[in-house]
């Protein structure tokens, strides 16, 4: 069933975005707490063997998620998302940027902003990402750190996570 469900990414350097659009087979309620409650997000957001864990999260505008991609070794690579616009249960915006364990931008690293639409068909869920970038270059840097690869991954934990969620 997983092979049916809609994934495309793609990656558009004229305007130094990667648009990401992803079908679920569970409803938008379950996929929007998915992406915006933090003991979910920890269950899937990072790119097997690698987890995820929550430091602190705010899911309000004006809020921000600040979370780290544990290796396997136990090394942690920090990130954090400031929500900028949420509409409950239909988008949210944010910036989107790695950071020093304290929280604070690491501004040697690409900044996004990103924006998440999540879209009712029927009993599955369209889930679009678009993420914006400043320059090619940071556009060139995400795609080269494997952002296509780890995306593909979170997204069949987040399918394999939905299906024991809804029953």
């Amino acid at each position: 069933m997983k092979s049916e469900l809609q994934f495309d990414f793609i990656a558009d350097k004229e305007n130094h975005s990667i648009t990401i659009k992803r079908e679920f087979a569970a409803g938008k309620k379950l996929v929007w707490q998915a992406y915006t409650d933090s003991e979910i997000l920890d269950q899937w957001w990072a790119p097997k063997p690698w987890t995820a864990k929550t430091k602190s999260m705010d899911f309000r505008e004006g809020g921000h998620w600040l979370y780290a991609m544990v290796s396997p070794e136990g090394d942690e690579h920090l990130g954090r998302l400031d929500y900028k616009k949420i509409v409950p249960k239909d988008s949210y915006v944010g910036l989107d940027a790695f950071c020093h364990p304290d929280g604070t931008i690491n501004t040697a690293m690409p900044r996004a902003n990103w924006k998440a639409n999540f879209d009712e068909m029927g009993d599955h869920t369209l889930v679009t990402n678009i993420i914006k970038y400043d320059s090619l270059d940071q556009l060139e840097m995400i795609i080269k750190m494997g952002m296509k690869e780890g995306i593909t991954i979170a997204m069949e934990s987040l399918d394999e996570l939905l299906s024991t969620l809804s029953k």
